[in-house]
Order: structure tokens, then sequence, then C-alpha cells
């Protein structure tokens, strides 16, 4: 049987269609996956995220711990400040892909995708072993809701005391929604300017009524999964199962940056992935721009001429641009910008050109 997050029955009371996502009961789409969709990159649109795991990393060497057991430089993120990381096994391979924030110098929280909440979970409970450090899955207890798009600030301004203006992409910051109390993010994954707040469990009905009545006269609107998918694929941001896996290293997925091999000391995974800095890697992740209205899905074959060449990890027919986009990882010899190639679509071979990502850039 599916969790449900404490929101659900505010969700079923306003009509969402439910499907099962890691294990959890999640909003897919209120009335339209489209609408949802523009509302977010015209309007805004209030998010559900409560399916994600909160794991809270406290103590003298909560740092030491976070750099050993992951590939980023978490040391010196600034109180305040969050950084976009992951975290590999020995042989180099994805767990997940992680979003930390500093709350002060001896506590961390760390954001994990909903699917691997109990693989990172116990990776830090095993990796936090000899050092000065607690590590505690807080996730139960923790609501996550986000409101996302060029009105999210214009909302959030009117219900809380916190200073927006000053609050800077991938910072947080203790703050007040009406007499609840939140850790306030700008962080998302849709591509548009956002914020996420963390707020205790119990409180999350109270507080996810009081944003979207805050938020109607701004054209805000429940979104489910279905558009927050397409959001992230036309921003051009990787999805855990799709375009990460464990089979896969960071280099492959065209995010080596995250890994911070000038870092003193030791981490998992550091002498595998030295060497993988090392080679070209055989595959990458590239964008693909299609004709039509027939869209590359997960899983079909990319041709170049008859040779299969790759595979699609991500694709839709894109609400905002109004063409076909996926992601796919191919040989590299095939990844430039510009190259034309075809994929398989149920049997009809169509023309796509690897483009740049992202395919959406917020202007």
């Amino acid at each position: 049987m599916s969790k449900e997050t404490s929101l659900h029955g505010v969700h079923k009371g306003l009509g969402a269609l439910f499907t099962d996502f890691a294990g959890w009961s999640m909003p897919v789409r209120y009335a339209s996956e489209l609408a949802e969709h523009r509302a977010v990159r015209e309007a805004a649109g209030l998010f559900d995220l409560s399916h994600m795991a909160e794991i809270h990393v406290t103590g003298k060497q909560a740092a030491d711990v976070l750099d050993y057991a992951l590939v980023g430089n978490l040391s010196g993120v600034k109180p305040g400040r969050a950084r976009y990381t992951m975290i590999c096994n020995a042989d180099g391979g994805v767990l997940d892909d992680l979003v930390v924030y500093r709350l002060a110098d001896e506590h961390y929280l760390v954001v994990a995708n909903a699917g691997n909440a109990q693989v990172v979970a116990d990776a830090l409970a095993e990796r936090v072993a000899g050092f000065d450090a607690v590590v505690e899955d807080r996730s139960e207890t923790t609501a996550l809701i986000a409101v996302q798009g060029p009105n999210a600030a214009a909302i959030l301004g009117a219900v809380t005391d916190a200073d927006l203006g000053a609050l800077k992409y991938y910072a947080s910051v203790p703050a007040s929604v009406k007499g609840h109390d939140i850790l306030l993010a700008r962080t998302g994954y849709t591509g548009e300017d956002g914020f996420e707040l963390f707020v205790d469990a119990g409180e999350a009905p109270a507080l996810w009524r009081l944003l979207l009545e805050a938020g109607e006269p701004h054209g805000l609107v429940p979104a489910g999964l279905a558009c927050r998918d397409t959001l992230r694929l036309e921003a051009g941001m990787p999805l855990y199962g799709n375009e990460l896996t464990v089979e896969q290293s960071p280099f492959e997925a065209g995010l080596g940056r995250v890994v911070k091999f000038e870092k003193p000391g030791d981490f998992v995974g550091r002498a595998a992935l030295e060497e993988l800095a090392k080679a070209d890697v055989p595959r990458v992740r590239v964008g693909l721009r299609g004709t039509g209205r027939r869209a590359p899905r997960h899983g079909y074959k990319l041709l170049a001429g008859d040779t299969e060449i790759g595979e699609v990890t991500s694709g839709a027919l894109s609400p905002t641009l109004g063409y076909p986009i996926a992601m796919a990882y191919v040989d590299r010899a095939y990844a430039e910008p510009g190259t034309e190639l075809s994929v398989d679509i149920r049997g009809r071979i169509e023309p796509v050109e690897v483009v740049a990502l992202p395919f959406y850039s917020r202007a």
C-alpha cells in the first residue's frame, strides 16, 4: 500500500488524480497537466514534495563526515547556503543526487529523492562511523511544499517575514509564514524562480491552504508530478532512475563538476572517480529536438543510419516550446550539437537533432 503525505486529504479535496511514485500516493494532476505547466511558466504553481527525504547531520564533525560521504566540498558551504551534490558508491556509481543545506556551523540538512531515501539514510548512517557527528532521518515528521514560477516572490512576500530580496538562489533562512515556523529555501526543480518550504508535517495542510489563498490573485494553481516532469525536462534537469543511475558516474551525466577532487582527504568513490575522470566516457547525456507531434519516450532507441547509438532517458512534447524534446545517452561520436539522428518511436523512424541543454532558460 502506498504511503500518504500529510497533504493527501487536501489533494483529495481538490480533485487530484493520484499515482504511485516511489511508494507514495502522489497527485499526478488536478485538472490539466498542460494548464499546470503553463501556470508555473507564466504565474505560479504549488507542489507537494513531502515524499522527499530530509536527513539531518549534526555535530562537531558534521562537515567532515559529509566531505567523506559525498563527492562535493560541503565544508566549503557557508551557513545559510546550499549545494547540489551526489552520493556515490565505491565504484563511482551515483546512488542519488542531493541538495545539501548548511543550516549552521555544525548542522546540515540533506534532501534526497523519495526513491532513494532509505539508500541515502543507510549510507550516511554507515559512513558516519568514526566521526563525531549524528545522522537523524526526520522525513516522517517533515513536509515540503514548493511555490514555483515568476510570481512566487510576490505570493510569498505577502505572507512571510523573510526578506526575499536578500535571499539568494541556493540559500535558506528560518522564517515565519503567518505563524507557521518554516525553513525557507530559494531552490527548485522547474527552471523558474521559486521557493521550497520545510515545515512540520502536522502544519502542512494549514500552510498549503494559506499559500493557495495568498496566490489566487497571482494565478497560483496546485500542480502535480506530471507537469513537474515536463518542467524539469525543459530545464534540462536530470531525474534519478532516468538520467542518473548507479550504473553511471557523474561524468557520463555531464555533471562531473560536482565532484570536488581538490578537497582534502579521502571520500567514498574517490579512487574510482579519479580513474573515470581521466578517460573519455563512451556515452554522454545530450538534448534532442524532434519535429511533428510524436515525442521520443524513455527507453526508445536512437539510430545513426541503421546503427543503434543510444537510448532516450526522458522525453515529451514540450508545452512551452511546442515541439518534441528529449534527453538521451548517445555514443560520444554523435554528441555534437547539430548532429542529425533518428529515433524509433513504436516502429516509426522519426528525425531528431542533438541540441545543447537546457531546452528552456527563463529570461
